[in-house]
């Protein structure tokens, strides 16, 4: 039996009408009609009686209406919950910048959108993000780097971000050498202060140096964000790190930034899905927040990629 004879017979007990039940349904008369009959059926009794032209519910019809709206309800309410993912939860693996200093705005959004959701956010190294998203732990994965991290997931380039060299105020190079920008031959000698081995941006930048002839110590290499940018402000060195990561620092006037730049430190904010995830609501509306689109520009998107790879 389908739900749907017990909506259409919902509708035929609140209109009392075959006819007025089928216009507002959109349906035939006949098509409510042959609805009834089998429901009539299935359960082997009569719903309806007739008095003269009026139509009323049997008292076993009286007792099914009751269950049939329980039911139509639950119906309703499991579609939401299991469509929307309301109860529901997230996986996010990201480097620590990002699980620090981006996602928390975007992530009190998506509580407001979906209060029931549980939110779980893995700071992890940028190996360990693709291979664990391949492998299914995590539903949606948020890192930098310079191109697509792996040509077998999908990959959304949300926007490129800056990334700069820090010191401590009063540093020579914060004002530059002179008038222009410090240049790499500038940084010759200079303490750096890096995050662990894994990160990419480090090592891009030690391999930038390397490739020019640019001396460097690394003075300390710390696991932590705050701890770098702290040793940084006790004049232990300089340090490379995103600029969201600092510009509470920049702004408070604690650290000051070295104006460098250079072109193979580009980096991009990365949004990376596995091509066979399954897109609920919820995760929609999480890529959705985080690209400025809604739902359903996010699923067109999605399916693009799809055919393209396809």
């Amino acid at each position: 039996m389908e739900l749907t004879y017990l909506r259409t017979f919902r509708e035929v007990a609140r209109r009392q009408s075959f006819t007025k039940a089928a216009e507002e349904l959109g349906y035939a008369q006949s098509s409510v009609t042959m609805q009834m009959q089998k429901l009539e059926r299935e359960y082997g009794v009569a719903l309806f009686e007739r008095y003269g032209r009026q139509l009323r519910l049997t008292p076993p019809g009286e007792a099914l209406l009751k269950l049939a709206v329980q039911m139509l309800e639950l119906y309703d309410e499991s579609k939401e919950a299991i469509g929307n993912q309301l109860d529901g939860a997230v996986t996010i693996g990201t480097i620590d910048s990002l699980a620090a200093y981006y996602l928390p705005p975007y992530l009190q959004q998506l509580r407001l959108k979906h209060p029931g959701i549980g939110i779980q956010m893995l700071p992890d190294s940028e190996n360990n993000l693709v291979n664990k998203l391949k492998e299914g732990e995590y539903d949606l994965a948020l890192l930098l780097d310079r191109k697509p991290a792996d040509p077998s997931l999908r990959c959304i380039t949300i926007r490129e971000e800056p990334l700069m060299l820090v010191a401590p105020p009063g540093h020579p190079l914060t004002g530059g050498i002179s008038t222009e920008s410090v240049r790499l031959n500038d940084l010759g000698g200079c303490e750096l202060i890096v995050s662990e081995g894994s990160c990419l941006y480090r090592s891009t930048f030690e391999k930038v140096l390397r490739e020019h002839d640019v001396s460097y110590r690394i003075g300390f290499e710390l696991g932590s964000l705050e701890a770098i940018k702290h040793c940084v402000m006790n004049g232990l060195g300089i340090a490379l790190l995103p600029q969201i990561a600092v510009e509470e620092e920049l702004k408070r006037g604690t650290l000051s930034s070295i104006p460098f730049v250079h072109p193979d430190l580009r980096f991009h904010l990365q949004l990376l899905l596995h091509p066979k995830k399954w897109m609920s609501q919820m995760l929609l509306t999480l890529i959705g927040l985080l690209t400025g689109e809604d739902a359903e520009q996010v699923q067109t998107r999605l399916n693009r990629m799809d055919d393209h790879a396809s």
